[in-house]
């Protein structure tokens, strides 16, 4: 099976060189920058895991004609660049290429639904911690299930083969005939992770060992949760707070990607993520107060950056 892995960020990364490392399949990195994509083809990929570090060869490109028609696309980008990279990838995609999300937030099938038939869109969470160290150099923070599914519920001979596959390169996967509750459960537990790393600068497990940052996080998953019941979504636990605090535990080490983005002085996925809650709370007349000040605090420091006192400058 020709594969493509959209995005060569730190979940991009991960996925690639454990495809390449641990199965046969035809392995392909798409980067929308020419230069990063050359490094990638010439230096690989550098996993580091707690006992030993993955080393895998890759062939990377910017441009679609290198890679011919796909088998699987497996879109990695953040979510405010799908649409982007749906036109940037066209000509990977035939009539039986099949197209698989692994994005944070919600709203990313709707876009790929504008681009593709229903029947080669395929949906997924995956629950593994990756921290981008450098071009194709990704730390593995936290082990977790992937989940993926058709947004029709239906469970084809084809979705088991990208399952299958999955499993051989060392990702436990699962299919789920309910794929957008999962997403949803997922979306949750980010409420209440993502931005308060960014806005605190803490790993995932520290947020638990504040009580500020533990009520924020209850306050901020509450609102989700009630809306996601508005919606008659059924999440895959029973208590979204205990899930969370979970989470944060299991993934104690990872640096949460909204906080590599800040970190970075790059564009977060806050929209997709609480300001999303944000805004179906506006429609569904909820009240999301302690969302809205999440997602206000993050564009403030996403537009920001060029102005913000260093840390080195406030010690001076």
């Amino acid at each position: 099976m020709k594969i493509v892995i959209v995005g060569p960020g730190a979940m991009g990364c991960l996925i690639a060189a454990y495809l390449c490392a641990k199965t046969k399949e035809e392995v392909w990195l798409f980067d929308k920058d020419a230069v990063r994509a050359q490094q990638l083809q010439n230096k690989g990929l550098i996993v580091e895991e707690a006992q030993e570090s993955i080393r895998a060869k890759v062939r990377a490109t910017a441009r679609s004609a290198d890679i011919g028609i796909a088998d699987l696309a497996i879109i990695c980008t953040k979510s405010y660049s799908t649409d982007s990279a749906c036109q940037q990838v066209r000509g990977i995609f035939g009539e039986k290429t099949l197209v698989l999300t692994l994005q944070n937030g919600i709203g990313n099938v709707q876009i790929l639904s504008e681009y593709f038939k229903a029947g080669s869109i395929l949906c997924g969470v995956t629950n593994h911690g990756s921290t981008l160290l450098g071009t194709g150099h990704v730390r593995h923070a936290g082990r977790g299930e992937t989940i993926i599914g058709r947004p029709d519920g239906k469970v084809t001979r084809e979705l088991k083969d990208v399952q299958a596959i999955f499993n051989r390169a060392g990702f436990e996967t699962k299919i789920s005939k309910n794929i957008d509750s999962v997403v949803w459960s997922k979306l949750i537990v980010n409420v209440g992770i993502n931005a308060l790393t960014a806005l605190t600068n803490l790993q995932n497990g520290r947020l638990i060992e504040y009580d500020g940052t533990k009520e924020i996080m209850r306050e901020a998953i509450s609102e989700a949760a009630r809306i996601a019941k508005r919606k008659r979504i059924r999440l895959i636990y029973d208590d979204p707070i205990q899930k969370a605090e979970t989470v944060c535990r299991a993934t104690a080490a990872n640096i949460a990607s909204m906080l590599q983005d800040v970190m970075n002085h790059k564009r977060t996925e806050i929209e997709y993520i609480n300001g999303a809650i944000v805004r179906l709370g506006k429609g569904l007349s909820i009240e999301t107060p302690v969302n809205a000040v999440l997602t206000h605090l993050i564009r403030t420091i996403e537009s920001s950056y060029d102005i913000q006192v260093a840390r080195a400058q406030a010690n001076a």
